[in-house]
Parts: structure tokens; C-alpha cells; sequence
């Protein structure tokens, strides 16, 4: 019934079937509103170890709690942050008062977010490109998450720029991967946010080529949401900055011009349902990518899709240093 139905409505049955459309738009919505970013703290714990050492502390389980805890406790964190992403360990976590992480954010009107992949593996028989791992095993997990009071999810696939790539394979796998989680997702309840990284590469290729590949891979990555049957108004987009390569002359880059090729690239791929376009950092320093975002939005004032970052490193890497793994030091790194 529900199948001829969705012949006639245009509709598909994987939006009419699915009693959370309606909570998961709203959700979207709510993340992206207006003067409102996502925090990414889901670094794995590999990750989270290489930032601890910058100060000189231990990767414990203790240390990656208490980082995590002065992030989340800060005093005006809900005044500019509406998601929060975490890795499964911190999901289960509390503060060394024992409320729990997903509870304190909810309370302060924080959603809470979690990494749902698994990693990076190399795709044989290509110079270093990568497929990402994690949809084994994703359905349970998202269900459980959700049990857990998570509201959206990440999933990050990574292309590269150089010679003969991104290659039409590893654009082809990537894409597919996103769109089953995002597809996966949807279907128990969680706003998926989409990510396809067009890392930093080597070489000195430019914007001109940057944005080619950036619409190149976004446009694939799109087709592959709607053969997914993806609900866009229920998803978040997390792309790349179009950035020049790392040995391009940087005069050539400036702002504006970073910001011009963005919008560009964006406005001929990216389809007004989707609610929020969040930047990754990757890469860039705290102050570039927080000035890269404000050309981005100056460049499109009047944009379809809510403009704003979803950053970890931009914004995690100062309040490191300020802590250094002092508990005396936690009012002073808030701040």
C-alpha cells in the first residue's frame, strides 16, 4: 500500500515509512541555526593522545575525560555551540561529579553527536587514497546511540588532490559509503552529518582546481544521498574550505578569493534542502578558519543553507595549551 502511495505522492516509501522525518528535520534545523556551530571532540583516542602530548600529558582514560569535561562545562559554551560530536568512549562518560556528558549538554540545550565510523583504510592499487570503514555492525550501533540520547552522527570519508586524483574510485566508493550510513541513519532516527574532506594536499595546484574537484566530488556525493533515498532536510553537510594546494604560492589565496571559490562551488552542487553547510577546520589554524568562515558568509549573505563550522582543532587548541592538565587551570582555559 505504502509502496504505490509513495508512486503517487512522489514521495519516497523510505521518507513516508520513517516515523522520525519530522523530529530529525527539526533537529537539523536546530543545529543549524543561526549563530550557532558544532564542537567536534570526537578525536579517537590515537588522536585525542597525539593532542595530550602537545602538553606534555599522559593518554589516559582520566586525562580524555577531564579535557572533555572542561570543554563541556564551560561557562558560555550554549551560547554559541548547538552540537557536540563525540567518540563512543566520551558518550559513555561524566563529569567527576558523576552527571552524565549526553545529560549536561541536553540540559544546556547542547546536542549531542557521535562518530559513527571506524577509520581510514588505504584502497589498494591507488597512490594513498583512502575508503572509510563502519558500516558493519552501524545499525545496532545507531540504535544504541540514540537509546543513549545522541540526536545526529558523523561519518568522515577523505579524498585527495593530486595526480589523477581524487580518482574516479576512490570518489565512487567514498560517496557510496556516505550515502549508506546517511541512508542508515535516518532509518533510526539519527541526523547524519555528511562529510567529504578534499584534504590539504601537497603540490601547487590552485583554487581554479580546487573548487573543480571539490564539485566534482560533492556533486557525486549528492547523487548518492538521492539514489540513497537520503532525506536532505534531515542531514548536515560538512565539506572543505576550497583551499590551494600546500606549495601554492599563498598570495594567490586571499580570503576573499578562498571564500569566492566556496560559495561558487557550493551554490552549483549543493541543493537549498539541505539546512546547514558546517566547514571543517582541517588544517587551517584557529584565527585563518575562523576569518576564512567570516569571508564565506560575507560573500553569501543571502545563502539557502545556514553557513557556519563544525570544528575541533580551530577551536579545542588553545583552551589545551591554557589547561595544560592543571585542575587549577580549568576557569582560566574556559575562558
Amino acid at each position: 500500500h505504502s509502496v504505490s502511495q509513495a508512486a503517487l505522492s512522489m514521495t519516497s516509501a523510505f521518507e513516508l515509512e520513517n516515523p522520525y522525518i519530522e523530529e530529525m528535520k527539526l533537529t537539523a534545523r536546530r543545529i543549524a541555526r543561526q549563530g550557532f556551530g558544532i564542537l567536534a571532540t570526537d578525536e579517537s583516542i590515537p588522536t585525542a593522545g597525539k593532542r595530550l602530548a602537545s602538553i606534555g600529558v599522559d593518554n589516559e582514560l582520566e586525562n580524555r575525560r577531564a579535557f572533555r569535561e572542561l570543554l563541556y562545562t564551560a561557562p558560555d559554551l550554549n551560547k554559541y555551540i548547538s552540537g557536540v560530536i563525540m567518540f563512543d568512549e566520551t558518550l559513555y562518560q561524566s563529569t567527576a561529579d558523576g552527571v552524565r556528558f549526553v545529560r549536561l549538554l541536553r540540559e544546556r540545550g547542547i546536542d549531542v553527536g557521535i562518530k559513527v565510523d571506524t577509520g581510514l583504510q588505504p584502497l589498494f592499487g591507488t597512490d594513498g587514497e583512502t575508503a572509510t570503514q563502519g558500516l558493519d555492525g552501524l545499525r545496532p550501533r545507531c540504535k544504541a546511540y540514540r537509546a543513549e540520547g545522541a540526536t545526529f552522527a558523523k561519518w568522515r570519508a577523505v579524498l585527495k588532490v593530486g595526480h589523477g586524483m581524487p580518482s574516479e574510485r576512490a570518489i565512487t566508493d567514498n560517496a557510496h559509503g556516505l550515502a549508506r550510513y546517511a541512508s542508515i541513519c535516518q532509518e533510526h532516527g539519527l541526523v547524519p552529518i555528511v562529510e567529504p574532506e578534499l584534504t590539504l594536499s601537497p603540490g601547487d595546484y590552485g583554487l581554479d582546481r580546487a573548487a573543480r574537484e571539490t564539485e566534482r566530488v560533492l556533486s557525486r556525493v549528492i547523487a548518492a544521498l538521492h539514489a540513497n533515498d537520503v532525506v536532505l532536510e534531515a542531514m548536515l553537510l560538512k565539506p572543505s574550505m576550497v583551499l590551494p594546494g600546500l606549495d601554492a604560492v599563498v598570495e594567490d589565496a586571499s580570503r576573499e578569493q578562498v571564500a569566492k571559490y566556496t560559495v561558487r562551488s557550493l551554490k552549483r552542487v549543493v541543493p537549498p534542502a539541505i539546512p546547514g553547510i558546517h566547514f571543517l577546520s582541517g588544517g587551517m589554524g584557529s584565527e585563518e578558519a575562523t576569518q576564512n568562515l567570516q569571508a564565506v558568509q560575507r560573500e553569501c549573505p543571502d545563502a539557502p543553507w545556514r553557513l557556519s563550522f563544525s570544528f575541533g582543532r580551530a577551536l579545542q587548541d588553545a583552551v589545551l595549551k591554557q589547561w595544560a592538565g592543571k585542575a587549577e587551570n580549568v576557569p582560566a582555559a574556559q575562558h
